[in-house]
């Protein structure tokens, strides 16, 4: 007897007893159907939250920041310019290591359109390159260009929340918001480009919900400050942006009070760059460190904030909930596998005397324990692709009783392993009730009522 005949045995078994097969898959359908569930599911939150850290800047984006100075150069420490627009420079002077560099001064300052409103904003000044180190979108226009910074001209990128503000009455129509001009705490600034709406996964939902059913609500339209659940949310400074070239910022807002340093050593609030190779993270950081000992007369002031500690947090805690789900699944497929086997210890001993009959008629020991086996496979298999129906069902259910914030994503790979699994589970637990009906004595067997 080879697998085919034992394969078509099998159905011919389930199909002959249908309930009393359907009792016994259902332990492997609902381990199958939590295992693809629990796959998804972290797939889902593992996709939505790599996708924000890739629009917050991702792991490539370093950020330079002030620190306590350590003892042993507390005496030094007043030599040390802190950080100012020469570190950025010589950041520039790594090419090889560092691809974008996004020096920041920010100023508090008030808004006010001619034909809207008035509001309060941080305005940032920076470099082109901060709209990659960044990772902005722009939606209509452009960004900041070399020239702008060469020029000190007076334009402005808006955020898609800072549009929304000034602009109430026409934010969500088809109006162009370009070419117009807002004040700047009195000065006049004209919008070159607006950035694209960022958002959360859960945010987008209930906006194209809202949409469905009529205008946006409030709280959306003025958006990219708080989400639906009315809470500030982890794109609020990219919405809220208002970006102006650097050198119009220190022109403009900074250059007039005593004793402004020139540009080139103006103090910084933020310094931000780009790793141009992750495989080279520790090199860049390494060589950024001596660069900056450099440019602070050898004076630790300085740390870097990068992403790597929250990125591994991240994934550890996807791996243990993956984990946690898997053995819970593991369980399911176990009860499963235990009533595979019941069933098929119960099917041999109902089944004695036909076993008998094939033993005795030339049936080879091995052959009975083929069928048996097959038998459970198919068991095992059929549960398995059930349990992917039932899966999906329940993704289903789950999305619509309790909306993700990270819709589930269902991989090949968590498709391939939990039939694989279901499968297995059908070989492991045919195997001891076949051994026993291969071990049949064929007298016996005969003789059996």
């Amino acid at each position: 007897m080879n697998w085919l005949s034992g394969l078509l045995i099998g159905l011919r078994e389930i199909r002959e007893h249908k309930f009393r097969s359907f009792l016994t898959m259902l332990g492997v359908i609902l381990g199958v159907a939590s295992l693809l569930a629990m796959f998804a599911l972290t797939a889902g939150i593992a996709t939505g939250w790599r996708n924000t850290m890739q629009q917050l800047g991702g792991l490539e984006r370093v950020g330079v920041n002030d620190k306590q100075v350590s003892l042993e150069f507390a005496d030094l420490a007043a030599l040390s310019p802190g950080r100012t627009l020469a570190d950025a420079e010589a950041l520039r002077g790594l090419p090889h290591l560092v691809s974008h560099v996004a020096p920041e001064m920010q100023t508090p300052a008030t808004l006010s359109a001619p034909d809207g409103q008035t509001v309060s904003a941080r305005v940032v000044g920076t470099w082109p390159d901060n709209l990659a180190v960044s990772q902005h979108e722009v939606a209509a226009g452009r960004f900041l260009t070399d020239l702008d910074l060469e020029r000190g001209a007076r334009v402005v990128v808006l955020g898609d929340a800072k549009v929304a503000q000034l602009w109430p009455d026409e934010y969500g129509t088809d109006a162009d918001f370009l070419g117009r001009t807002i004040t700047i705490n009195d000065r006049p600034f004209s919008v070159v480009g607006v950035l694209a709406l960022y958002q959360r996964e859960e945010d987008r939902r209930r906006r194209e919900a809202a949409a469905k059913g009529g205008p946006a609500p409030a709280r959306f339209a003025m958006g990219g400050r708080r989400g639906g659940s009315g809470r500030r949310n982890m794109f609020s400074w990219k919405n809220e942006s208002v970006i102006v070239p650097l050198s119009t910022l220190y022109h403009e807002f900074r250059s007039g009070l005593p004793e402004t340093p020139p540009l080139a050593m103006a103090k910084l609030d933020n310094l931000n760059f780009r790793v141009r190779d992750l495989q080279r993270f520790d090199e860049t950081l390494t060589a950024v460190q001596n660069l900056l000992r450099g440019t602070r007369r050898g004076v630790d002031d300085y740390d870097f904030d990068t992403r790597e500690d929250w990125f591994e947090r991240m994934e550890t805690s996807l791996r243990s909930t993956q984990l946690s789900g898997g053995l819970i699944a593991g369980i399911s497929l176990l009860v499963g596998g235990i009533g595979i086997a019941n069933i098929m210890l119960a099917s041999i001993a109902q089944r004695v005397r036909e076993l008998g009959v094939r033993l005795a008629v030339g049936a080879r020991r091995r052959d009975v324990f083929l069928q048996i086996l097959a038998e459970s496979t198919v068991i095992g298999m059929i549960g398995g692709f059930l349990g992917l129906g039932a899966g999906v069902v329940l993704l289903d259910l789950l999305g619509r009783v309790a909306p993700l914030e990270s819709p589930p994503v269902i991989e090949p790979s968590a498709i391939l392993i939990s039939v694989g699994f279901a499968t297995a589970v059908g070989v492991l637990s045919g195997l001891y009730p076949a051994w026993r009906a291969s071990r049949l004595d064929p007298i016996a067997a005969l003789r059996y009522e």
